[in-house]
């Protein structure tokens, strides 16, 4: 086939260089070895989100122990780990078994298209200006669920009127020096509750302005990992903190899913344990939403509540009248002076990275469409978009989408079978199917995302994804060929 730089025609294609393509790459590798494979990443290093995203005190709101590779189990003392050690984690995984030596970077997908005469997807890249064509019978998007490039525009009412300096979090200079400086964060979810401890480390004072309260968790260090380490060796307790870090947040989960009023009292009485004296509960974390119907903000070791026990940060519970020249003025007449203020009001739903989509030179809308055992597009010949979790660790759902894809690869070659397509038409069973979010949270992001995201149904393999213990029966063990529309090899008659 030639060296990687020269191929141009592989088995599978991957796009994206993140944490998903890089467990997807590994998958592939092992579970199908003789088949070719690239990745393909618009950016110029491995990581993705944890390489984009430099902002102060950036780190992961899930155990590393889950968010981490089920293949090379993360053995440091902290679960909950800064953005360096995550991208260092990253990168040594895919050098450790050869993955790096797979991905061409700087390879931007610009279009797919799908040719069922010759069952094959033709890729349209470009490369350092100049475009590159790839084909492949399969194509895997592990590029996350995000823009890149656009955040989450918020409507800050003359937010532009504003002289000081604006950041979204998304693209945080490098060179900013925020020493004794006035920062309002405007938001409420994980990113500023990250943002304030850091900042009010060295920034005069800091204040989260949010319209509506998130729960906000300390999370203490575990010293299981450290006291088991006199007698057990590495390799088992690193499954022991992953089957710990699996099962006691999927109970908490159910829990708040079950009892409701309870998760909400309990969670609320935690909180209120760690706030000091001058910050009450309400309005400030007393959210309208039960706990886990939108994501539960992380801090470890309550970093988050020392900083307000400090005096160098606050929290403001208001909606913004208007942005003036040095500041926020807010309805219910609140004046908050700034010398920065940073836009950490979420991100910008993109799925397949916004690549343009086709089957035989025909576009498609992912929207229009449902999503298959929440891994390939209905009507879509051998592709598959990894989408994760948003209510565990995301690895833990986009490494049972790369062993469902891996399984289906496996049967197809048995079976000599060239592609394989969810349907719709050949089911009955599926009239009257109710359209589902394929995506069980309430938060702004998602809610914004209802229009762009492919759909979840109500009945069989369109079902969103329930809870990682069954998906990954499914993915494994489940059926396989119900919902889909196989294509022999040497002809194009449904098998």
């Amino acid at each position: 086939m030639g060296s990687l730089a020269t191929a141009r025609d592989f088995d599978v294609i991957i796009i994206g260089a993140g944490i998903s393509g890089i467990n997807a790459a590994y998958r592939i590798q092992t579970e199908v070895p003789d088949y070719s494979y690239t990745i393909l990443e618009s950016r110029n290093a491995i990581g993705g989100t944890w390489d984009l995203f430099r902002y102060p005190g950036i780190r992961s709101d899930s155990d590393l122990h889950t968010f981490g590779f089920p293949w090379r189990p993360w053995l440091e003392d902290k679960a909950i780990a800064d953005g360096t050690s995550i991208r260092n984690y990253l990168r040594e995984s895919a050098e450790a078994f050869g993955i790096d030596k797979k991905i061409q970077y700087h390879h931007k997908l610009l279009a797919s298209n799908w040719s069922s005469d010759e069952q094959r997807w033709h890729l349209n890249t470009e490369s350092n200006d100049q475009k590159k064509n790839f084909t492949a019978r399969f194509i895997v998007f592990a590029t996350g669920y995000y823009d890149y490039n656009t955040p989450l525009q918020a409507n800050i009412p003359n937010i532009s009127s504003f002289k000081g300096t604006t950041i979204h979090p998304q693209f945080w200079p490098e060179d900013l020096d925020y020493t004794n400086k006035k920062i309002i964060i405007i938001g409420s979810g994980a990113t500023a509750v990250t943002l304030l401890p850091v900042l009010a480390q060295k920034a005069a004072k800091v204040t989260m302005l949010q319209r509506s309260p998130s729960y906000v968790l300390s999370l203490p260090s575990d010293s299981t990992s450290n006291f088991i380490k006199k007698f057990l060796p590495t390799w088992l307790i690193s499954r022991l903190m992953r089957w710990k870090f699996l099962v006691l947040p999927f109970l908490f989960f159910t829990f708040c899913q079950n009892f409701p009023g309870l998760a909400k009292k309990g969670v609320k009485k935690r909180i209120e344990k760690c706030l000091p004296s001058n910050v009450p509960i309400d309005p400030h974390f007393n959210p309208s939403y039960n706990p886990w119907e939108q994501r539960l903000c992380i801090c470890p070791d309550g970093d988050f509540f020392e900083a307000l026990k400090s005096g160098k940060a606050d929290v403001v519970t208001d909606t913004i009248k208007t942005v003036t020249e040095t500041g926020i003025r807010t309805n219910s007449g609140k004046t908050l002076d700034a010398d920065i203020i940073v836009t950490a009001t979420g991100l910008k739903i993109m799925l397949a990275g916004g690549t343009k989509l086709a089957v035989d030179n025909k576009a498609i809308d992912l929207t229009e469409h449902f999503l298959w055992k929440n891994t390939m597009v209905e009507n879509i010949p051998n592709a598959a978009v990894i989408i994760g979790y948003a209510n565990a660790s995301w690895t833990l759902g986009s490494d049972t989408t790369a062993l469902l894809i891996c399984r289906l690869l496996k049967y197809m070659r048995k079976h000599h079978l060239s592609s394989a397509a969810p349907s719709l038409v050949l089911y009955g069973e599926w009239k009257g199917m109710k359209e589902m979010s394929i995506l069980n949270l309430s938060s702004t992001y998602i809610e914004k995302a209802k229009g762009i995201l492919p759909k979840g149904g109500s009945k069989g393999p369109w079902k969103p994804r329930s809870n990682y213990f069954v998906d990954r029966w499914v993915a494994i063990s489940g059926n396989l060929t119900k919902g889909l529309n196989f294509v022999s090899l040497g002809d194009k008659k449904t098998t």
